[in-house]
């Protein structure tokens, strides 16, 4: 769902529970992300979702729960996407590759998620920030599992804090990008492999920089 293309759905008959759970919080991260968490009202996604006000609050509880719910699910549809995304038996260099193709894909694609996500969970703080931690941490994780595998001289300390320079290169690029649309995925990515590779690749082969010495 585009950020400006609401869709509001009439009203619907009855679904299964996860059907409606899915359609609530799709027109949630929709009017979240185009009006921010205080702006947006329980009166309008509930309009946005096509039910009544009661039975979204039956569903999911507060504004405050409805929003935290919102971040865990976008964080773990992300997640998902990037961990299908890395191509494992490959070269280190074409798994970080195609990792960062499968973020920038995936913010491309679901911009709202990404508004979401990154500006307004970030903005909140408080328990908010928390679950934008916790993904933040899963991705580190998982960036730093593939330096491990790329080299022996990653370890430990080394790779977890490789992994999170990186993340939170991404995480800046992709909120550059919201305000650059007309930069294609492909071309985003690129830009950030080009960054940490050439520095990354060095480093797997055993090649550091030193400071010099102080006078």
């Amino acid at each position: 769902m585009q950020a400006d293309q609401p869709v509001r759905a009439g009203r619907a008959k009855r679904l299964p529970r996860a059907v409606r759970e899915r359609q609530i919080l799709d027109a949630a991260v929709d009017v979240f992300s185009r009006l921010g968490f205080h702006a947006a009202s329980m009166d309008e996604i509930s309009d946005v979702a096509g039910i009544s006000k009661p039975m979204l609050y039956a569903y999911l509880g507060s504004k405050e729960e409805l929003f935290a719910t919102c971040i865990r699910r976008e964080a773990t549809r992300l997640m998902e996407a990037i961990a299908d995304g890395v191509e494992v038996d490959r070269a280190a260099d074409v798994q970080l590759w195609t990792g960062l193709r499968a973020f920038f894909d995936f913010v491309g694609e679901n911009r709202a998620s990404w508004q979401v996500l990154h500006r307004q969970a970030s903005s909140q703080g408080g328990p908010f920030a928390a679950e934008l931690n916790d993904m933040r941490g899963r991705a580190i994780g998982l960036v730093a599992a593939l330096l491990e595998n790329a080299s022996e001289r990653a370890r430990g300390q080394e790779a977890q804090s490789l992994a999170a320079a990186l993340v939170g290169a991404g995480e800046s690029l992709a909120d550059w990008w919201l305000d650059n649309p007309e930069e294609p995925a492909a071309v985003v990515a690129a830009r950030l492999m080009n960054l940490v590779w050439l520095g990354f690749g060095d480093l797997v082969e055993g090649a550091v920089w030193h400071p010099p010495a102080r006078r």
